[in-house]
């Protein structure tokens, strides 16, 4: 095996939501010295378990879980805090002589380390998010974004405009710095040996996959889960807007039936899942594709034994 600590492996496993990443990662664990670097941002969160489809406490067991119930729901982690813990995590796994993999769907998250981006340091402006957050809550999320796509269209084609978090960032990103967010956004080549891989299904059985996730997590318990989340720490957390959370609020402020609420999730996840597919193209040269099968698993745990072998050539 290649000494982490010459070659700095880092394995990114990616791909669109309920494809089989978490359950692959663990696979992958028994044969080879790994541990695991979520990129998933509401994996975060501790008691956002049924929701985020949280790895369960065996398999958190089973092998070393980095970035996982960390902070809790009222504390605001953005993509600089993140990065930056990502990326001591990595460090501390090479310098155990053990391999990190990345694994998860949050598109900004993969590519902030993959990539080395440079993230803009603009302290938060509050009074211009109160400003901004006012606005969106008078004239709509929609009308937020297009002010957006007007400052900076280049980071709007990559925020999904429901996310009013992060639409008002790069807004104030843009106003305070005078420069759009995207252009002050530069990118320094990570110190590690990189192998990007990603997994794929066909859309129709990912729609399937999402479908019975959802099912699950409402015999789970997600309603309760919510409700003693929201209890705590109200609607107005960063982490209450995510997606398995803020599709309920109108249901448990008695405005909607249930089955309305689960409708909306199923609509929802589906609009994320081709929202994650515009950071994760299947056309990407740099991503090695495999499409999810009874040995995907065995697959991948050769491909990458090959990779390390040649890292140890170099």
């Amino acid at each position: 095996m290649v000494d982490p600590i010459l070659s700095h492996p880092l394995i990114a496993l990616v791909g669109p939501t309920a494809v089989g990443k978490s359950l692959i990662s663990l696979q992958i664990a028994k044969e080879l010295p790994v541990e695991i670097v979520s990129a998933d941002s509401r994996l975060l969160f501790r008691g956002m378990d049924i929701g985020t489809a949280k790895p369960s406490d065996e398999e958190l067991a089973s092998v070393k879980h980095h970035l996982i119930d960390i902070a809790d729901p009222d504390e605001n982690i953005g993509l600089a805090a993140y990065q930056q813990m990502a990326q001591k995590a990595i460090n501390s796994i090479h310098s155990r002589n053990r391999v990190a993999l990345m694994v998860g769907g949050s598109g900004q998250y993969v590519k902030s380390v993959l990539e080395g981006w440079n993230i803009p340091r603009v302290p938060p402006n509050y009074e211009l998010r109160s400003e901004l957050e006012q606005f969106a809550n008078e004239h709509g999320h929609q009308a937020l974004f297009n002010r957006l796509r007007e400052l900076d269209p280049v980071s709007a084609e990559r925020i999904d405009a429901r996310n009013i978090r992060r639409v008002v960032r790069a807004i104030e990103v843009t106003l305070e710095s005078g420069i759009p967010m995207s252009t002050l956004r530069t990118k320094s080549k990570p110190k590690c040996n990189i192998l990007h891989l990603g997994l794929v299904r066909p859309r129709a059985e990912l729609y399937q996959r999402i479908d019975m996730r959802i099912d699950q997590m409402i015999d789970a318990g997600l309603i309760n889960e919510v409700r003693n989340l929201i209890t705590r720490y109200g609607w107005n957390d960063a982490a209450m807007s995510g997606l398995g959370y803020r599709q309920f609020k109108d249901y448990l402020d008695g405005k909607e039936t249930l089955d309305d609420a689960i409708a909306l999730l199923r609509k929802d996840t589906r609009r994320f899942l081709r929202q994650q597919m515009t950071w994760f193209r299947l056309d990407d040269p740099n991503i090695h594709w495999f499409e999810v099968g009874p040995d995907t698993d065995k697959e991948i745990v050769k491909s990458v034994r090959y990779w390390l072998e040649g890292l140890v050539a170099l």
